[in-house]
């Protein structure tokens, strides 16, 4: 009787792994060929960059067929790296919330987080093989290739996306899948009934999808991009007749700046100065430099951040590189775990302004504003606020300080020899934007070049190519999250123009008790707000293009106002208990986000404080352009 059990036993647990083994071989099969497909793209695209500015500088002459090209590659890899995030779960979310129910909560929040993934790729997907038959009758100059060839990667990337949400959720329990289906139903119905009430009632409807409906959406974590689009779609079917082709066109063309061209390379950019050792070598000669006076390690770690985020642009990257290298030493010093979280998380908010970040890429592309001039005039803030945070530093070593022995001379050299080919690679860039051989938004593909060559020539013990497709494949999923947030937040800003808000808003911003002063005080506290609530981008690509022209109106430096409100959202973004970058900080230095709560104020205190001096003197920003 017993053995009869076991083996009717042993059948259903066959016949019930069936199925989810059949799930696991097309989640293996789909992901693979979409990562198989975007790392060739973006192989691609950095060839066709390397090879125009090869053509330009060295043969003289032009390749006239390769900005077209690059740009239909770019919303392909655009495309397929959204897919890829969606697959891999790496799109920016909100967590916060979520992280707080019982684990049982959790699983259904992550159901309904796929289900609204779900339900904004079936809306859009229709209107997007419209919109590749508009692209039809586009036809591009250089290579005579049809619209439809680069317009097919929206469809093809939503279907792409769409299947594996679908897989996804069949490995959800169908109690959990029902109910997000039911709830969902119910929300399309309810915006289905309202419609017409919903439409009378003008702007007054406006705070119905973008308070309630968003703000919903992103609490349960739901992917920011998707919550932004999917509140987008719900406005303009219940209050206009809009239909939602022009979403998707809206989202192609904040997509497909070429200005954003510059977030894969510099991601890539990023990925082979991790992979390659270059970063570890800065490091461990600022150490030997510096390391042996009173909170010189803190300097290290400034100076670090300072230099890494000048290459890689991104948060999570910069404190990924310097955190394992400094924190075991740091330890050994006597430096406590609260401060280390609390300066690692405060230097990645004092760099939001070096080049080449992400996010002066991004306000470069939603407002016009020079690329160039952002990259001359972002480090001169940075530099303010890592003189304030080392002052601070400096007093907090005084209890901890463990004295150790100066690095001798040779030590020294010998590590600044080491480092000298990595030492070099920021001044390599920053020469190929002056000298004219690149543009802002094509060096970092000498970067990419120079890294390489130095990975495997110099430092060939770092770099091996088994770690290529994992770099190239990173770099597609990362750069996908991004560009569809910049398209998402695109359509979104559309919508809100067209609506009227943004012509009430600039009235009642131009009209900000104090003037000019008023109106940078109160861009301070709300991008602090937007940024520990949004994430850095979304922010910037949302209200940007609405608070600009209120700054020019009254009479604020354009490049002034954007180093204000990048440094502002670079603090709400590192500022517990929101800030998203401040969670990752804990992460990689594996510390628990209650250990630095207390201590990380003081520094948040000062960064604000160096915020307010940017804010109030301009030259800061502006005396090198």
């Amino acid at each position: 009787m017993s053995a009869v059990h076991s083996m009717s036993q042993g059948a259903a647990m066959e016949t019930h792994d069936a199925p989810r083994s059949l799930i696991d071989a097309c989640q293996h099969w789909l992901q693979k060929t979409v990562e198989t497909l975007a790392a060739t793209v973006l192989v691609a695209e950095v060839t066709i960059l390397m090879a125009g500015i090869v053509a330009r500088s060295v043969l003289h002459s032009s390749l006239i067929w390769s900005d077209e090209l690059a740009s239909i590659l770019f919303l392909w890899l655009a495309m397929l790296g959204a897919a890829l995030a969606v697959q891999k779960n790496c799109h920016m979310r909100l967590t916060f919330f979520v992280s707080k129910l019982p684990p049982r909560a959790q699983v259904w929040a992550e159901t309904l987080a796929i289900g609204v993934t779900l339900v904004l790729l079936a809306m859009v997907l229709h209107p997007s093989f419209d919109y590749v038959e508009d692209q039809g009758f586009v036809e591009t100059p250089a290579l005579g290739w049809s619209g439809m060839v680069r317009a097919l990667a929206l469809p093809a990337g939503f279907v792409v996306a769409l299947a594996s949400c679908v897989l996804r959720l069949l490995r959800h329990g169908k109690r959990d899948v029902a109910s997000v289906a039911v709830l969902l139903a119910l929300v399309a119905g309810g915006c289905y009934l309202a419609a017409p009430t919903l439409a009378g009632m003008g702007q007054q409807a406006l705070p119905v999808f973008f308070l309630g409906m968003l703000g919903v959406a992103v609490m349960a974590g739901a992917p920011i991009a998707f919550a932004f689009a999917i509140a987008t779609s719900a406005y303009l079917l219940c209050t206009t007749s809009t239909p939602l082709v022009i979403v998707v066109g809206r989202m192609d063309e904040g997509m497909s700046s070429l200005i954003l061209l510059a977030v894969p390379m510099f991601v890539l950019l990023g990925q082979l100065v991790h992979a390659t050792g270059l970063a570890r070598v800065m490091v461990e000669f600022l150490a030997s430099l510096v390391g042996h006076v009173r909170g010189g390690m803190s300097y290290v770690l400034l100076g670090a951040m300072l230099l890494v985020s000048g290459i890689s642009g991104s948060k999570t990257a910069d404190m990924a590189a310097v955190a394992p290298v400094l924190f075991p030493e740091m330890r050994k010093r006597g430096v406590q775990d609260s401060e280390l979280i609390s300066l690692l998380a405060a230097s990645g908010a004092m760099s939001e302004t070096i080049p080449p970040s992400l996010v002066l890429i991004a306000i470069a592309s939603v407002t016009g504003i020079s690329i160039a001039a952002l990259f001359t005039a972002g480090i001169l803030p940075a530099i303010v606020l890592a003189v304030v945070l080392a002052v601070v530093a400096w007093w907090r070593a005084g209890s901890d300080h463990v004295e150790t022995a100066r690095a001798p001379v040779k030590h020294v050299l010998r590590t600044f020899a080491i480092a000298l080919p990595a030492l070099l690679l920021p001044f390599v860039i920053r020469t190929a934007v002056v000298e004219g051989v690149a543009t802002a938004t094509e060096v970092s593909t000498i970067g990419i070049a120079y890294s390489l060559i130095v990975g495997l020539l110099i430092y060939r013990g770092s770099l091996k190519w088994s770690m290529a497709m994992p770099i190239l494949v990173q770099t597609a999923a990362l750069s996908g999250a991004i560009l569809f947030i910049v398209g998402a937040a695109s359509a979104m800003g559309w919508a809100l123009t067209q609506s009227g808000f943004s012509h009430d808003l600039a009235a009642m911003m131009t009209h900000v008790p104090g003037g000019a002063t008023g109106f940078l005080l109160v861009s301070i506290v709300a991008f602090i707000v937007l940024g520990s609530v949004l994430e850095g981008i979304p922010a910037i690509v949302l209200f940007a293009p609405l608070l600009f022209p209120v700054a020019h109106q009254l009479g604020i430096h354009e490049i002034h106002y954007a180093m204000v409100v990048i440094l502002a959202m670079g603090l709400g973004v590192f500022a517990p208990p929101f800030g998203l970058c401040y969670y990752a900080a804990c992460i990689i230095g594996q510390v628990p986000p209650e250990t630095a709560l207390k201590r990380i104020w003081l520094y948040l205190g000062v960064l604000l404080v160096g915020l307010v001096a940017i804010t109030f003197i301009p030259a800061i920003s502006t005396c090198f352009l």
